[in-house]
């Protein structure tokens, strides 16, 4: 059996809405929201009686999504929002745009910052890394033609 896609990534978040809002200006599509509880969600993730909220984004082109989640028990036990891009395990999101600049105008009405600053890849890409909702790192890449 050979792999078919990758379904979605995950992020948890203490600000559902704020982070729904984040996203639906960086142009995902909110496909829905609902609460996840029971004993088949704690069996899957391995935290026993569970209670989260989420929230399903897809991409425009329909292909991938974000599933932002808040937990509301057990409550969340780490931090990882304010590592720098060096830190171990899952790092960041990249999207790609049609225009930096003008993406990242319109994110930092919704209080993203610069990370470093917006380069250019050989010919090839436009890139930057911002800080999200609640210092989620982003990445966002235009490509030149």
């Amino acid at each position: 059996m050979a792999l078919k896609r990758m379904d979605n990534v995950g992020i948890v978040v203490e600000d559902l809405a704020g982070a729904i809002d984040f996203f639906r200006e960086l142009g995902l599509e909110l496909e829905g929201r609902a609460t996840i509880e029971g004993e088949w969600a704690g069996r899957v993730t391995g935290l026993g009686d569970q209670r989260v909220e989420i929230a399903m984004l897809r991409t425009p082109d329909g292909h991938s999504r974000l599933e932002l989640s808040r937990f509301l028990a057990p409550p969340a036990v780490a931090d990882h929002r304010n590592a720098p891009v060096n830190a171990l395990g899952y790092l960041r999101v990249m999207f790609a745009v049609d225009d930096v600049d003008e993406t990242l105008e319109r994110l930092r009405m919704r209080g993203a910052q610069l990370v470093g600053e917006v380069v250019q890849y050989k010919d090839a890409y436009r890139l930057c890394y911002i800080r999200g909702p609640e210092g989620l790192l982003i990445g966002i890449a235009q490509e030149l033609s």
